[in-house]
């Protein structure tokens, strides 16, 4: 499992944007700039959709005046999907939502768990993370990915 101190590993991301499906290098996107990066299991889900995204849909401005440049939202979904929950949530380009389609970089963070069992696969477990260019400076991974305690934007503004 990645940890404070570990250069972030580059990942490609896919996005719906006025142009169709595009990729994202995420080294690109995060190299030089401070970032609160944070990972959840599932686009829809009632833990996501309830509390997790909308505290950083609605902290988004106190994050950034604290000096992060860019707040991203990952998760284990197909980028229309991603599209679909940042329109339904009223997201508003606040947040850069990113998909993981294949869980490619969840793997390489080593935060994954498998949700067979729920009809998901693999996962990523919840966190949040703060990365200055492209280290990992803070990282708090809840110990049940199910709930949504430390990994909260309230949460990680106390750490900026």
């Amino acid at each position: 499992m990645i940890k404070v101190g570990d250069k972030v590993p580059n990942a490609t991301f896919k996005r719906v944007t006025a142009d169709g499906i595009v990729d994202v290098d995420l080294h690109a996107l995060i190299n030089g700039k401070k970032v609160v990066l944070f990972a959840l299991p599932a686009a829809f889900s009632s833990t996501c959709s309830e509390q997790h995204l909308p505290s950083y849909v609605k902290m988004a401005e106190a994050i950034k005046a604290k000096g992060v440049d860019e707040i991203i939202c990952v998760s284990v979904n197909d980028p229309i999907v991603m599209r679909a929950w940042e329109e339904a949530s009223a997201v508003d380009n606040k947040i850069s939502m990113l998909a993981d389609w294949n869980a490619d970089f969840s793997t390489a963070m080593g935060l994954t768990f498998d949700g067979s069992a729920i009809g998901l696969g693999t996962r990523s477990v919840r966190y949040t993370s703060i990365i200055d260019d492209g280290i990992i400076k803070h990282l708090d991974v809840e110990p049940n990915s199910l709930a949504c305690t430390v990994s909260k934007a309230d949460s990680v503004l106390n750490y900026l």
